[in-house]
C-alpha cells in the first residue's frame, strides 16, 4: 500500500484507530476540506493579475459576468456565462478581428489562475509569431464560467478563444487550472465544441507541458478550422511527428 501511495494523492490505505481514522489522517482531511472551501471563496485580484501580465508584455482588459457577487455566482451558474452590460460595451471597443483571444476567469478556484495563468500565457504568447498570429488583449473575467468565453470571443471577432479557468477544487487538488479551447466561439457552443487541458498545477500537469499541448492544439484548430470532439489525438495520427 505504501508503494501505491507514492503514485497518487488520493486517500488510500488510511490508518485506523479502532473504528475511526487516525488523528493524523483526520486532521489532513479537515485541512484539505478547508483549503478547498477557501479556494472557492477567495476573490480573484484582477488588478494584480493584470500587473503580472503587463510585466510579461501582455495588455489586458478586466470584465465581469452578470453575477456580481461570489454568492450569486455560486447560486446562479447561468449568470456566470454572460457578460454584464458595461463589460459588453468595453469589449465592443476592441478593434478586432483577432486570430486568438485569451481569457482568464476565476472559475471555482481563483487561486489557480492567480498563481499560474500569467506564467502559462507568457510561455504560449512568446511562441506565437506576431506576423502569424494577431492576439487580442488578455481578457480577465471575474465570476466567470467556461461558456463566458463564447460571448467574449464572438464580440472580439476572434477565430479562436482560449480560456484559462480555476477548476472545481477537490480534497487532493485545490489549485488546479484548466484551459478550454474553442474554434469559432459564439453563444450556444457546447462542451463538445471545446478541447480541455485539465489539472494544470505543480503536482499535476506542469505549466511547461501544458503550454506545449495548448500550442499544438491551437495550431491544429486553426489549420483544421475546428475544435472539440473532432480534434482529438486519435484523429490526428502522424500530426506533429
Amino acid at each position: 500500500m505504501q508503494e501505491l501511495k507514492r503514485f497518487t494523492m488520493a486517500r488510500v490505505g488510511l490508518g485506523r484507530t479502532g473504528n475511526s481514522l487516525s488523528t493524523r489522517d483526520l486532521l489532513d482531511f479537515q485541512l484539505a476540506h478547508a483549503r478547498a472551501r477557501d479556494a472557492v471563496h477567495r476573490p480573484l485580484d484582477a488588478r494584480a493579475l493584470a500587473g503580472d501580465l503587463e510585466v510579461g508584455g501582455l495588455r489586458s482588459v478586466i470584465v465581469s459576468s452578470a453575477a456580481h457577487s461570489r454568492q450569486e455566482y455560486l447560486r446562479r451558474p447561468d449568470l456566470g456565462r454572460t457578460l454584464d452590460q458595461p463589460s459588453r460595451l468595453a469589449m465592443e471597443q476592441l478593434p478586432g478581428p483577432y486570430d486568438v483571444v485569451f481569457i482568464v476567469a476565476d472559475g471555482l478556484s481563483p487561486l489557480a489562475v492567480q498563481t499560474q495563468a500569467a506564467t502559462l500565457l507568457r510561455l504560449v504568447t512568446n511562441r506565437l509569431a506576431p506576423e502569424d498570429w494577431s492576439v487580442a488583449p488578455v481578457i480577465i473575467a471575474t465570476q466567470g464560467r467556461v461558456a463566458l468565453g463564447d460571448e467574449i470571443g464572438s464580440i472580439a471577432r476572434a477565430s479562436l478563444a482560449v480560456m484559462l479557468i480555476g477548476e472545481r477544487p477537490g480534497l487532493s487538488a485545490f489549485d488546479s487550472m484548466g484551459a478550454y479551447l474553442t474554434w469559432s466561439p459564439k453563444p450556444g457552443r457546447t462542451d463538445a465544441d471545446r478541447n480541455c487541458i485539465s489539472n494544470i498545477r505543480p503536482e499535476g500537469l506542469a505549466i511547461g507541458a501544458a503550454a506545449e499541448l495548448l500550442l499544438f492544439l491551437m495550431r491544429e484548430a486553426r489549420g483544421r478550422e475546428l475544435s472539440g470532439v473532432a480534434l482529438k489525438p486519435e484523429n490526428m495520427i502522424g500530426i506533429g511527428k
